[in-house]
């Protein structure tokens, strides 16, 4: 036997902590939840993302790819989650048409980088990406401008509405996931004497785009 297996077998023959502790019967929401309709949450959520520094959108694909490119300037590339992966179909097609390609998933130069994101929580403004194939974690991390596709029906109410949706489904966001990241506004610190800086460790602008649904055929 070795040192590990040792290490590990008297870990294993401990006696487990916090036993007699009883199950907590009802977990309270770090924010009080509200009884709100779908057009309430979703106003909710806006108004939360733009609190904490996100600008925030409600646009039809058409103009989102006009705002998209205003966006991305005289910028020649940009990160981006797989086209499979976005709420936006052709989106990559659209911008190599106007000579935007989309860069390597670990190219730190680029300066925008767009996502789609997994949910949206309404309570704080939050955005859930989790990174996996084709879903790279670089595009929201790396550039310093990122912008997130969604559509409005992602949003749910809080971060323990979502926690209960993990649980049940089994926590796909943790189990199938490379890693799951929640984004609350721009990249910020004031550690170094109180000063503000954005940018830090992440993005300076977070752009989020709620796309609306394309209208029903009659």
């Amino acid at each position: 036997m070795n040192a590990r297996d040792k290490i590990l077998g008297k870990l294993r023959e401990a006696r487990r902590p916090f036993t007699e502790v009883e199950p907590i019967p009802e977990r309270r929401h770090m924010i009080p939840r509200q009884d709100l309709n779908t057009r309430q949450q979703l106003q909710l959520f806006i108004d939360e993302a733009e609190a904490v520094g996100c600008f925030v959108y409600q646009l039809d694909q058409n103009a989102a790819f006009e705002q998209i490119m205003e966006l991305i300037g005289d910028d020649q590339s940009v990160l981006s989650w797989a086209q499979s992966q976005l709420p936006f179909a052709g989106l990559h097609g659209m911008l190599e048409s106007l000579g935007v390609s989309v860069a390597e998933h670990s190219d730190g130069d680029v300066r925008v980088g767009i996502s789609g994101v997994n949910a949206a929580l309404a309570a704080t403004g939050s955005l859930v990406l989790e990174s996996g194939a084709g879903r790279y974690r670089s595009a929201s991390l790396l550039p310093d401008v990122h912008i997130a596709l969604m559509r409005a029906e992602q949003i749910r109410p809080d971060l323990e509405t979502w926690q209960e949706a993990q649980k049940d489904a089994g926590y796909p966001a943790f189990t199938e996931s490379s890693n799951t990241t929640l984004i609350t506004g721009p990249s910020k610190t004031a550690d170094i004497a109180h000063q503000l800086v954005k940018g830090a460790h992440g993005p300076r602008e977070v752009h989020v785009m709620i796309l609306e649904s394309a209208p029903q055929e009659a």
